[in-house]
């Protein structure tokens, strides 16, 4: 058995190689960006106006209080020229500035009639306000993001901005989803009374998805046969297995002497936490297995801690480091790391983690009530109220708020 840190580092020094893949910038949210992307102009490209108003030179408004309006400058037309210093131009938010002036006057603060501009007594200007200045944002050349980054609708904005249409990102790895169990039947199924319904492949599909990540389910029988035959095979068309089942020491948990017939190095068996105590953990060559324990919360969990951040780490990005405050005392006396499910709530700018009582590992019901793990080191039995501890949600953030 390995401590959660060990488990973590073993699994974070075995991870997927993976590929690149070109596609339209629209399609890359939720995607790893796989290249730097650099500016191919200025941001701006121009000197821009921020707001709407006049357009003047600086140096005239100590002559000239009221000033001729020359014409118009739009957005998306060609820069004009002042004609002298005691015109103005009309500008319009997101115009070019005018050749020859270097400030603009909102219209809020000038009072425009007969084609004329006058500025109120004890306006103050400064030169060159509300004017956005070319390459201020970034110069022609210079790298506007880093490869790594998890490309949101803000990336693709920018994306957009210096004309990349085709990105290069981390190619989806091929991921297969088993449930084992013969107590298991579908979801459509009633039930006899000594059967349950799958529900851990499918929360399983739904995690990966939600990252956009596809995903195929199957289930399979607790029958070493079956399932030796159906791994070996499975074992050379995906990179990814997630099994959810049968990784135990009871009679019928067969996955861990099956996944060694078929040549599956095992790095990992048997955790030092609660829940999720049998996980399991192997690869051979570029194929990496997760045998996860069949208690829906404990299959909920490993997936959290473990799969989801090797899966960002092999695709080049980070996860976060979230922290938590338990809002109540909690007391937990074996000697095991303790994942607590919990509801957050943001107090006054700080994330309280309250306990969610539950049934234990197979009260998967619970989970709804609750947000997230706090992970609670094996070294402590009394936790205190206000104690910081790190925090694995598994719900968006504006859930949170």
């Amino acid at each position: 058995m390995v401590s959660v840190e060990e488990a973590t580092q073993i699994i974070h020094s075995k991870l997927l190689k993976t590929s690149r893949v070109a596609i339209e910038f629209t399609q890359a949210v939720g995607r790893v960006l796989a290249e730097d992307i650099v500016a191919d102009r200025d941001l701006p490209p121009f000197d821009r106006a921020t707001m709407d108003g006049v357009a003047v030179s600086s140096a005239s408004l100590s002559q000239h209080s009221t000033l001729l309006i020359q014409s118009v400058q739009a957005a998306g037309e060609p820069q004009q020229t002042l004609v002298s210093h005691a015109h103005c131009i009309e500008i319009m938010t997101g115009a070019m500035l005018p050749k020859g002036t270097d400030t603009i006057i909102p219209y809020e603060q000038v009072e425009i009639k007969d084609g004329t501009a006058t500025l109120p007594a004890g306006v103050k200007i400064e030169r060159g306000q509300n004017i956005h200045p070319q390459g201020a944002d970034a110069r022609k050349g210079e790298k506007v993001m880093k490869a790594g980054i998890r490309i949101s609708p803000a990336e693709v904005a920018l994306f957009a901005s210096v004309g990349k249409n085709d990105v290069s990102v981390m190619a989806w790895p091929k991921v297969a989803i088993i449930s084992t169990g013969n107590e298991l039947v579908d979801v459509t199924a009633t039930p006899l009374p000594h059967q349950i319904r799958k529900s851990n492949s499918y929360a399983l599909q739904a995690a990966l998805k939600s990252i956009g990540c596809p995903s195929t389910v199957m289930h399979l029988p607790d029958d070493k046969p079956t399932l030796e035959l159906a791994l070996r095979e499975l074992v050379t068309q995906q990179d990814v297995i997630i099994l959810s089942g049968g990784v135990s020491k009871g009679k019928y948990d067969f996955v861990p002497q099956v996944l060694a017939t078929i040549g599956i190095e095992k790095h990992i068996h048997q955790v030092a936490q609660k829940p999720g105590k049998p996980f399991w953990f192997g690869s051979k060559g570029n194929t990496f297995v997760f045998g996860l324990p069949g208690n829906p919360v404990s299959t909920y969990l490993c997936y959290y801690r473990y799969i989801l951040p090797w899966l960002w780490h092999s695709l080049g990005a980070q996860t976060p480091d979230q922290k938590a405050i338990l809002a109540e005392d909690f007391m937990f006396k074996p000697p095991l790391t303790c994942f607590l499910q919990a509801a957050i709530k943001n107090e006054n700018g700080r994330w309280m983690a309250y306990p969610c009582a539950g049934g234990g590992s197979g009260d998967f019901a619970n989970l709804v009530k609750a947000d997230g793990f706090l992970e609670l080191p094996n070294h402590g039995i009394h936790f205190k109220k206000g104690d910081v501890f790190s925090w694995i949600s598994f719900r968006p953030i504006h859930h949170l708020i």
